[in-house]
C-alpha cells in the first residue's frame, strides 16, 4: 500500500513589519482577523507556496492532508475520496510517438509531484492554488487500448486491457469513451483541482490534445460528525461492501502481483481502471417511495443496513422471507446481485464522484455518478459484476451508462523516476 496521508504544516516565524505611524502593524493586522496559511518545507523552495504570518492557527487541518506521489503504487487508488474530482482523457497529436509519449509522462510525473507536495509549478504557475495546502491532492495516470499502437509498443500491452464487452444498458457516447491516455484528480478543494487540471492539460502541449474531461465532486470531508460512507445522488450509501486494504486478499484483487502474473512486468503493482459516466433518472427515481427505493437496493437508505436487519456491516442474509414466502432482499435488489459470493468472488474497489452537468431542456437533472473502481482483472472484476446486473438488477431502469473507458494504470514511479518510464523505456 502507498503511505498514508499525513500533514504537512510547518510553522514558520517571519519577521514582523514596522507599523505605520499612528497604525496597527500588519503582523497585528492580520493576527486580530485571524487570517492563517501554510508553509510547506521544501529543498530548494525558498519560501513556500502558502505563507503564514508568525503563531497563525489554521481553520481547518483538511489542507494540510498530503498523499505521497512515489510509492508501490500510484496515489489516488485506496485513499478516501475527496471533495473534488477531475476525470480527463488524452489522445497523442498526430505524429507524436513513444519519444513524445515519454517526455510527457516525464513532464506530468514532475508536476504532480511538485502540486501534491503544496509546490508550484515550475514555470508559469496560475497562482490559482497559493493560498492552499495539499488538500490531499492526487494525480494518476493511466494508458489506454489505442495508446500501444500510436507509440509502436503493441508487445508491451495487456490482455486484460482488451475493450470491453457491450451490456445492454449502454448508451455510449464514443466522443466520451476511451482515450490514449487518462489522468485521474482528486482534491479536498476545488480551487487545487482546478490547478491541478489546468497545469496537467498546459504541460500536454503540442504532444497530446484533451478527448473528454468530466467534473465530479463529493461530500467534503469534516461535514459529517463522523466518518461515514459517502452518499451519492440518489440519497443512498454507496460503497458498503468495498474491499478494505486491511483484507489479506485486497492486494490480490486490487493489484496486479510482482510475479506469477500473465500482465507485462511493467504493469507489476499497477491496476486496472474502468470509467463509466452513469446518468441517474434522478425524476423517475424520486417519484418512488421510500420502501420502493429500499427494495431496489435491498438496504436501508438511513443507514445502509441490510433490510434483513442490523447495522451497515451486518452480513445480509439472503434466504431471510417474509411471512408471503417472499425475500426480504428481493431477488433482483441491487445488492443482492452485486455481493462478491454472489459472482464467484468478482470483486471491486469503487472510487466515484457524483457529477451534475446542469439541466436538459425538458428540465431533466443531467446528474449521477463518474464510476471508477479498480481491480487486478476486469475480466474478473468488474466484467462479471456488470453482466450479472445486466442479466436483471433492479437499479438499471433508473441509471444509463452513457460513456466507458477502460485504464492501465501502472504501478507507482519510485524516486527519481516517472510513472511509466518501466514501460516507455523497457
Amino acid at each position: 500500500m502507498p503511505e498514508q496521508s499525513q500533514s504537512v504544516t510547518e510553522d514558520r516565524t517571519a519577521a514582523a513589519e514596522a507599523p505605520p505611524a499612528g497604525g496597527v502593524s500588519r503582523r497585528a493586522l492580520l493576527g486580530t482577523a485571524g487570517a492563517t496559511g501554510l508553509v510547506l518545507g521544501a529543498a530548494g523552495a525558498g519560501v513556500g507556496y502558502a505563507a503564514a504570518p508568525a503563531q497563525a492557527a489554521p481553520l481547518s487541518s483538511v489542507g494540510s492532508d498530503r498523499a505521497m506521489f512515489h510509492g508501490k503504487h500510484q496515489p489516488g487508488i485506496t485513499e478516501g475520496l475527496q471533495a473534488r474530482g477531475h476525470l480527463v482523457a488524452f489522445d497523442l497529436a498526430a505524429g507524436a510517438g513513444r519519444r513524445e509519449a515519454a517526455a510527457l509522462l516525464r513532464r506530468w510525473s514532475t508536476t504532480a509531484e511538485r502540486l501534491m507536495a503544496g509546490e508550484p509549478m515550475m514555470q508559469d504557475d496560475t497562482d490559482v492554488a497559493r493560498d492552499a495546502g495539499p488538500s490531499a491532492l492526487t494525480v494518476t495516470f493511466g494508458f489506454g487500448n489505442s495508446f500501444f499502437t500510436r507509440t509502436g509498443l503493441e508487445k508491451q500491452r495487456p490482455s486484460s486491457l482488451d475493450p470491453l464487452p457491450d451490456f445492454s444498458s449502454d448508451h455510449l457516447d464514443r466522443s466520451r469513451s476511451n482515450g490514449d491516455l487518462w489522468v485521474q484528480i482528486g482534491a479536498d478543494d476545488a480551487l487545487v483541482a482546478f490547478h491541478a487540471l489546468r497545469a496537467i492539460q498546459k504541460d500536454a502541449g503540442s504532444a497530446a490534445k484533451v478527448r473528454w474531461q468530466m467534473n465530479g465532486f463529493n461530500r467534503t470531508p469534516g461535514a459529517t460528525t463522523r466518518p461515514m460512507t459517502a452518499r451519492n445522488l440518489m440519497g443512498q450509501l454507496d460503497g458498503t461492501r468495498n474491499p478494505k486494504p486491511t483484507d489479506s486478499d485486497f492486494d490480490r484483487r486490487i493489484f496486479v502481483p510482482a510475479s506469477g502474473s500473465s500482465d507485462p512486468a511493467w504493469m507489476a503493482n499497477g491496476s486496472y481502471a474502468v470509467v463509466r459516466r452513469i446518468r441517474m433518472l434522478l425524476d423517475d427515481w424520486e417519484k418512488l417511495s421510500l420502501a420502493a427505493q429500499e427494495n431496489v437496493i435491498g438496504r436501508k437508505k438511513s443507514n445502509g443496513a441490510p433490510l434483513t436487519g442490523g447495522t451497515e456491516t451486518t452480513a445480509m442474509d439472503l434466504e431471510k422471507a417474509r411471512a408471503d414466502g417472499e425475500y426480504v432482499v428481493p431477488i433482483n435488489a441491487h445488492a443482492r446481485i452485486t455481493r462478491p459470493d454472489q459472482n464467484g468472488g468478482a470483486a471491486i474497489l469503487r472510487r466515484p464522484f457524483s457529477y451534475h452537468d446542469g439541466i436538459d431542456a425538458d428540465g431533466t437533472p443531467d446528474a449521477g455518478l463518474l464510476f471508477v473502481c479498480w481491480q487486478a482483472d476486469p475480466l474478473r472484476g468488474f466484467v462479471p459484476l456488470q453482466r450479472k446486473l445486466d442479466r436483471g438488477d433492479a437499479l438499471s431502469q433508473y441509471i444509463r451508462h452513457e460513456a466507458s473507458g477502460l485504464f492501465a494504470v501502472p504501478g507507482g514511479a519510485a524516486a527519481g523516476e516517472y510513472v511509466g518510464q518501466r514501460l516507455l523505456e523497457g
